[in-house]
Order: structure tokens, then sequence, then C-alpha cells
């Protein structure tokens, strides 16, 4: 009986871990969409009006002087790059979320695979940057990893079990 309390929670927590990925895809597929309509120098003069004001008091600002870099980049590499990123991202986890709660068993290992390639790519990209989002996206993706693969393993064992309860 005790089992059955953990599995709750197991489910419970896997169920919101895939509805967060699921928000965060579709934030991406936006985001991509925004990007690929929208010209890098609009995003640009956007980004300086925003953070003029900040820029102006104190110019070492850390965190407004990351932003407009962030920015100049953008700009300078037409952004083509972090729309497709971002859509293919996005789009990919969309898609996978959905047959996750469609209960798809082909995506549990595809979900734990791609999440897998992100962390590793996001720890590598740590690295360079020692980004407190990055490392805390990765350490989200490698909970969402765990809790996929235990309700994969869980799925596999109760469709395996109704098989030979069908052949009985």
């Amino acid at each position: 009986m005790r089992n059955s309390g953990r599995f709750s929670i197991l489910d419970g927590s896997f169920r919101i871990s895939i509805a967060l990925k699921g928000l965060h895809a579709l934030f991406e597929t936006i985001g991509g969409l925004i990007l690929l309509k929208v010209a890098p120098q609009t995003i640009d003069r956007f980004v300086i009006s925003v953070l003029h004001p900040e820029l102006a008091e104190d110019p070492q600002d850390f965190v407004a002087a990351h932003i407009r870099l962030a920015s100049q980049h953008f700009v300078a590499s037409g952004g083509h790059f972090a729309s497709w990123y971002l859509l293919s991202h996005g789009v990919v986890k969309l898609v996978l979320v959905v047959s996750l709660f469609m209960n798809k068993l082909w995506a549990y290992p595809l979900m734990t695979a791609l999440l897998t390639a992100f962390a590793a790519y996001q720890t590598y990209r740590f690295a360079l940057t020692h980004s407190l989002a990055m490392i805390l996206l990765t350490v989200f993706d490698v909970v969402v990893i765990a809790l996929t693969w235990l309700e994969y393993r869980k799925q596999r064992r109760a469709r395996a079990n109704g098989r030979a309860d069908r052949a009985r």
C-alpha cells in the first residue's frame, strides 16, 4: 500500500514536470516565431531603450551589460540561428509532451534522449557562461529525465502485465 502512495507522488511529479516542459516549449516556439517575424535591429533598439536607464545609472551593471551584449550578438548573427534554435527545440518538445500525455510509449525514451542531449549541451554552455539560469534549467531537465524514465518503466510493466492477463 505504501508503494501506491509513492507512485501517485511520482505520477503527479511526472505530470507536473512534463506540463512545465510543455509550457517552456510553448514559450520557445512563440519566441522563435517572434524572432523570425521581428527584425533583429528592432529587437536591439527595444533592448537599448529598456536598458538605457539602468546602464546610464550604472554602466557596469552585470545583468544589463550581458543582456546588451547578447542583443548585439543577436543582431550580428542576423537572428536566424536563435529563431530556428528556439523553434526547433520548442516544436519537438511540444510534440513529445503531447505524446507523453497521450501515453505513447515511444515518446518516453525519445524525451529522455532529447533532454539528455540538451542537458549535455547546457552543461557545456554553463562551463562557458557560468549562467545560473543554464544550470537551473539543466538540473530541472535531469529531474524530468529521471521522472520520465521511471514513468516509462512503469508503463512498460503495466503493458506487459496487461498482455499477460489477456493471454490467460
